[in-house]
């Protein structure tokens, strides 16, 4: 399917970057400057529900890496792996240091969608897989993420994929929603039956 695809490391590509480094929990600061992001954000359909991100404020001496369109977010712990990629993420936003933040490089001939696809597809979760390390919570070191192989076809390749992906994306949170709905309907019709009965 793919002509003229060359291979590379992903760090060859990507810029890749721990989460900024918050000293404990994040704290919560109402109507603080800065956004948060941390995986209880993040939705492997919907991407970032950035309603729930919690505002707060830097702490200590880290510099922060701004997260800027077509950024990646790479959830590198836990029982799945995946990767996001942003579109348009407020002004003041942040990851959290169990996040990786990845960067496509100036010059790569790479589209940013295209990698975070790449990323969530078998291939790449069998790798990462085969790289992960612990016992009690896999994770993936920054190291080994950025030696793992990528597969790199033509911009014109890449961006048809990334528009498939997208739809198919649409299509599978319509199916959720129908779900919900389906489920919502029953629930009222087991509802009005107990109703119907006497009993509550």
């Amino acid at each position: 399917m793919f002509v003229h695809a060359f291979e590379t490391s992903l760090g060859a590509a990507a810029f890749v970057h721990a989460g900024y480094p918050f000293r404990g929990p994040i704290d919560e600061v109402q109507d603080g400057p800065v956004r948060a992001v941390q995986m209880k954000d993040m939705d492997p359909l919907d991407g970032v529900h950035w309603d729930r991100v919690t505002r707060t404020r830097l702490g200590g001496r880290g510099k922060a890496d701004w997260l800027l369109p077509d950024d990646v977010l790479f959830v590198s712990r836990g029982t799945r792996f995946y990767a996001i990629c942003l579109d348009a993420p407020p002004q003041g936003a942040v990851c959290g240091p169990h996040l990786f933040h990845l960067r496509v490089k100036p010059g790569s001939a790479l589209l940013a969608g295209f990698l975070a696809w790449q990323i969530n597809r078998a291939p790449f979760q069998r790798a990462l897989r085969r790289a992960a390390e612990g016992s009690s919570q896999l994770s993936v070191r920054r190291p080994v993420l950025e030696a793992l192989r990528i597969v790199v076809p033509p911009l014109a390749d890449q961006a048809r994929v990334v528009e498939l992906a997208r739809l198919a994306r649409s299509e599978q949170r319509l199916y959720v929603r129908l779900i919900r709905n389906r489920d919502s309907m029953f629930e009222s019709m087991a509802e009005a039956l107990v109703s119907a009965s006497g009993h509550s």
